[in-house]
């Protein structure tokens, strides 16, 4: 099913910002009906400031996912929804959406509403011209945490603490999904890693392409619906081969050609 964005006359929408919003979903049936109305609430927030589309991607769900997104969305002309044949990953889902999104900036959020939808208004308040990404951040100084296990909470700060030395950043999150980017740079990247890693290889290959990548302190909450699908022993062994590949491109000399972060 492929359903045309907000078909409002031009006269109304044309002095409009325009954003797609990416929602990658993978075995999300429980959480649909939380996930569409922070949607719709979102879409009303935003109004009279974006255009916003929805672009859902169904990555190959075992469960009613589909299904129940046809329910739910299916008489909406602000959305569509794109199908993986079969599970390929959190980023490979990202990626899709990306590339088929109608605007030039697009949001990326997680299913699971960790992070309140409407938390976007501050990315793009800092999505300046020359900013190719601006990433969520609840270990920025100003961010917040609620509920999170101390665990996952220690081993995501220790993941960002190695990124940021290889990379030679100030960020202080590099995992997190719930961002906006700008299409044109980051729809060609090629990105090896198509799971949970590959949202930190997204970062990295956009900051060696000398992309501007900008931080904004953001709320993360614990998941209320569905379950988490990730499996820690195989991430934290991808992060430790990806962070060999960044080592490996720092010594051969590949360097950002600009400060990219800020």
């Amino acid at each position: 099913m492929m359903l045309l964005q907000d078909a409002a006359p031009l006269s109304k929408t044309h002095s409009l910002t325009k954003l797609s919003i990416v929602v990658p979903c993978y075995n999300e049936e429980q959480g649909l009906d939380q996930l569409t109305e922070r949607l719709e609430t979102l879409r009303a927030v935003f109004q009279d400031r974006m255009l916003v589309e929805v672009v859902f991607v169904d990555d190959g769900s075992s469960d009613q996912t589909a299904s129940g997104l046809d329910l739910r969305i299916g008489h909406y002309d602000w959305a569509k929804v794109i199908r993986h044949q079969s599970n390929r990953g959190i980023t490979a889902a990202i990626m899709t959406g990306i590339r088929n999104a109608s605007h030039e900036l697009v949001a990326t959020i997680d299913a699971d509403c960790t992070y309140d939808p409407l938390q976007l208004a501050g990315l793009l308040d800092l999505m300046s011209d020359d900013v190719a990404m601006v990433t969520a951040s609840p270990y920025h100084p100003n961010g917040e945490v609620e509920g999170v296990p101390r665990w996952r909470l220690g081993l995501s700060r220790i993941a960002s603490s190695c990124y940021g030395v290889l990379l030679g950043t100030r960020l202080h999150t590099y995992t997190s999904c719930f961002r906006v980017h700008r299409r044109s740079f980051v729809e060609k990247l090629d990105i090896r890693q198509d799971g949970f890693v590959g949202v930190a290889e997204m970062l990295w290959q956009i900051q060696k392409h000398g992309g501007t990548i900008v931080e904004a302190p953001a709320k993360l909450t614990s998941r209320r619906l569905g379950f988490s699908k990730m499996k820690t022993l195989p991430v934290i062994f991808a992060h430790l081969q990806l962070m060999l590949r960044i080592l490996a491109d720092r010594l051969l000399g590949g360097l950002p050609s600009r400060k990219s972060t800020r």
